[in-house]
């Protein structure tokens, strides 16, 4: 139950990322926003299907990616700083844990075996773990409990961590550049 409200929580949440748009994004944002919310309510009836918790996490990463580069270009254009900036920079760092999800979860529906001591007694086991596993990487804390155990999924997280190294550098510098203009700005 958990999984599926996050998720419907998260879509709706998403949505303001696509005002003030085009028409064609905001009818892009339309379509995802309501295959974000249908798919979790389908997990009941169509969870057990082979493949669909696979396509689920793809377009979920798929659709958590689209968000956060929306996000990375409102962050790049205004020249001022404000609590709208701040706050689209947090959700951009926590899009990119949920991309992570998705992305490990993909993988994990698709081969249990490439990641270790992973909760597998329900989808929303899989995905709380998941979570903190990419919440954990993602900030380079790494308890080690849960442990990537293929190739692949060794990359993915090492990728993640230096991108969410980047992000927070970068981060850093568009806000201090931003508020350097805007006190220059104000004298």
């Amino acid at each position: 139950m958990i999984w599926p409200l996050n998720m419907i929580f998260l879509g709706i949440a998403c949505v303001g990322v696509f005002l003030k748009t085009s028409r064609f994004k905001n009818v892009v944002q339309n379509f995802l926003w309501i295959i974000a919310v249908l798919l979790p309510l389908s997990i009941t009836w169509l969870g057990r299907l082979p493949g669909f918790m696979i396509f689920l996490s793809a377009f979920y990463c798929a659709f958590f990616g689209f968000i956060l580069y929306e996000i990375i270009r409102f962050l790049i254009r205004p020249g001022y700083i404000n609590i709208d900036i701040i706050s689209a920079a947090a959700c951009g760092y926590f899009l990119l844990i949920e991309v992570s999800v998705f992305l490990l979860q993909a993988f994990y529906y698709n081969d249990a075996t490439v990641l270790i001591n992973v909760n597998h007694t329900s989808p929303a086991a899989t995905y709380m773990d998941l979570v903190y596993f990419s919440s954990i990487s993602i900030t380079s804390i790494g308890y080690g409990d849960i442990t990537p155990a293929s190739h692949v999924t060794r990359l993915i997280v090492s990728f993640f961590g230096v991108v969410s190294q980047f992000y927070a550098v970068v981060l850093v510098g568009i806000l201090i550049s931003k508020f350097v203009s805007s006190q220059r700005n104000s004298k």
